[in-house]
């Protein structure tokens, strides 16, 4: 018995291995590999979902148009940037669920610009606004990270999480949207909320907020995921704490638009480098956006919407524009070897790129008229 066993371990010992050679192939380890995509996939797909659905609820009245436009904004996306995607325009995913992830992406940047004109569109006109957005968006998207046009080569741009290309383009799209969109009533009607409304947009808050590390490691190379996820909570951690200091500076007592917005801030801004920064430097970037956050919630706001001529319902400015644009500039310090002059001008492109389309997109939409009711569901639900 003392001479077989040692045989019989080394047999079991063999049968193992040719067990696992013959599994665990290439191909095998792509599925598995997918399959934790398709898991954070569908963490995104809450966070676009639940979590900007109850986000945009924080106007009383107008509760179940935010959450219905949220639907049709995603519906309208996701099937657009795929077929897109399948037909090989502007680039191509190569891969099924990296296309459901760039999706979802595309339609996160669309709710972002949505967020800015909210209340003041027709449920038709989201819909439109998402089938002129996503070309829009895709076509930036193929400058900055496809080498379109020759202006940037490939993997020059630094940008994991969408600092840039996911949030600052839809930010920017938007305001381009209300410069065009925003009528004097409109300016002059007050966007209220009251407690109900300020705890469901609270709740869509924290569920971006718990999510938001498989938004930015949706793609990231597996060993990466660890400490993009790390990266993330420190980045939105610090955000949280910045706001809550700069909300009472800045106001006296908390405000909960404050919470609800700027303590996301830090995920907006640490997108860029979220699989390169160091602990401490995400902990950094976190702080600074979630205070230059509620910096422009208190205090920039209404001096953009003066110059602008239009109302940001959202205040995606503030969250998604200054701290994405902070997080691709940050990139530039944290990531070492970095092209200076092609993180610059990926920044520089989308932020003509966004004006220029979002302007002309919001003319196009004007064109099928304006809501006799702002911010109010009674135009289009059964009450």
């Amino acid at each position: 018995m003392s001479k077989t066993a040692p045989l019989l371990k080394s047999l079991l010992t063999l049968s193992i291995l040719f067990l696992f050679v013959g599994i665990g192939n290439a191909t095998e380890l792509d599925h598995v590999v997918d399959v934790q995509k398709y898991n954070r996939a569908i963490h995104i797909m809450a966070m676009l979902l639940a979590g900007f659905g109850f986000l945009m609820v924080f106007v009383k009245k107008y509760g179940r148009s935010a959450v219905t436009a949220t639907y049709l904004l995603v519906s309208v996306a996701i099937p657009l940037y795929i077929l897109k995607d399948s037909l090989g325009i502007l680039g191509g995913s190569g891969s099924e669920i990296d296309s459901l992830i760039l999706a979802e992406f595309a339609a996160a940047s669309l709710l972002i610009c949505a967020g800015a004109p909210l209340g003041r569109l027709k449920m038709g006109q989201y819909i439109l606004l998402g089938l002129l957005f996503i070309p829009c968006y895709a076509f930036n998207e193929w400058i900055l990270l496809d080498n379109g046009f020759g202006l940037i080569s490939s993997g020059a741009f630094v940008d994991t999480g969408g600092s840039i290309v996911i949030h600052a383009f839809g930010a920017i799209f938007g305001l381009g949207v209300i410069m065009t969109m925003t009528t004097k009533k409109e300016i002059d009607l007050p966007i209220e909320s009251d407690s109900t409304s300020d705890r469901f947009s609270l709740l869509g808050s924290m569920i971006l907020w718990l999510f938001w590390p498989s938004f930015c490691a949706a793609l990231v190379p597996p060993e990466l995921v660890p400490h993009t996820a790390i990266n993330v909570i420190l980045a939105l951690s610090g955000a949280t704490i910045a706001t809550y200091f700069a909300s009472i500076s800045l106001r006296g007592k908390i405000s909960a638009a404050d919470i609800a917005n700027a303590a996301l801030a830090g995920g907006v801004a640490i997108g860029s480098t979220c699989d390169l920064a160091s602990f401490p430097a995400a902990f950094i970037v976190g702080i600074l956006a979630g205070g230059l956050s509620t910096f422009g919630f208190a205090v920039l706001q209404n001096k953009i919407e003066n110059v602008l001529k239009g109302i940001d319902t959202c205040g995606v400015m503030n969250l998604h524009g200054m701290p994405g644009l902070l997080g691709g500039i940050a990139a530039i310090f944290i990531v070492n070897g970095i092209d200076k002059g092609s993180q610059m001008a990926g920044i520089g492109i989308t932020i003509i790129v966004a004006v220029a389309t979002g302007f002309i997109a919001g003319k196009i939409i004007a064109i099928i008229g304006r809501r006799t009711e702002p911010y109010d569901d009674i135009e289009e639900f059964e009450l």
